[in-house]
């Protein structure tokens, strides 16, 4: 039995089914960003004055990747633009190229969750923090040795880089007998770092969903194309439309978590 509509508009909505389909489940991926971005609003507005961080993300690897997805866009586009101008070799080194793309953006994110969860914050008994990145802590060892600082208080950890105070960092051996509490800057930290964790692990499953099916397009379902040219066009720019949808993501992600 052949599926109705997988090429011709529906005479209801004027698209054919996936891309009806496609933009349904697009409108409930919007509720879910959008009560995840209001989550994020209420956090960032209830929080007392003073105590919401600031600089804490690297700003050059999220431009990096705000390009990296950019020129996802536009490759994932051009794949659909060739298949529809019968060009299948120019096709397939567009969405490998998407491919590639989208695999460095997710390098350069498992990147940035290794900083964090090497970076610790480490209250000492006599009330001083210490802050850096873990250089050694081996078991059974006397000493934890970090790359860091030493500040007063948890507000002078708000603002990574201080205005007029340029943080020095330099090696630092802490007895284990002085740590008072010990962690690192993981979802569990603070909110801020809760909710952003949980915004970009969310977007970054996107992105992984959305490369699996652009493999397989790019891979075994690319057969297709011999058999039913229109209807592999149209997964084509279904899964076109997912992927832009993610980009759309990343790009309010980036100024939200990033830039303020």
């Amino acid at each position: 039995m052949d599926i109705p509509y997988t090429t011709k508009a529906r005479p209801d909505t004027g698209l054919y089914n996936a891309k009806v389909g496609m933009w349904l489940f697009l409108a409930s991926e919007v509720m879910l960003f959008g009560g995840l971005f209001s989550a994020y609003i209420l956090l960032r507005v209830g929080a007392p004055a003073g105590t919401w961080p600031h600089g804490w993300l690297n700003v050059a690897l999220g431009t990096t990747n705000t390009i990296i997805l950019a020129l996802s866009a536009i490759t994932t586009l051009l794949a659909w633009v060739a298949l529809k101008m019968n060009q299948f070799p120019r096709y397939k080194l567009y969405h490998a190229l998407t491919i590639i793309l989208g695999v460095v953006f997710l390098g350069i994110k498992s990147y940035e969750y290794r900083d964090k969860f090497h970076h610790y914050e480490i209250q000492l008994a006599d009330g001083r923090i210490a802050d850096g990145h873990l250089l050694k802590n081996q078991p059974g060892s006397d000493y934890v040795v970090i790359e860091g600082r030493f500040v007063e208080s948890h507000a002078d950890l708000l603002e990574a880089h201080p205005v007029g105070k340029p943080a020095e960092h330099s090696e630092i051996r802490i007895a284990r007998s002085q740590i008072k509490k010990m962690q690192n800057y993981g979802p569990w930290h603070n909110n801020f770092m809760a909710i952003y964790f949980t915004l970009t692990s969310l977007h970054a499953l996107h992105v992984i969903g959305g490369l699996l099916v652009i493999a397989w397009l790019w891979g075994p379902g690319s057969r297709m194309w011999f058999t039913d040219p229109a209807r592999f066009t149209n997964r084509v720019e279904v899964s076109g439309l997912f992927w832009h949808f993610v980009d759309l993501v990343w790009i309010f992600l980036f100024p939200v978590l990033y830039l303020t």
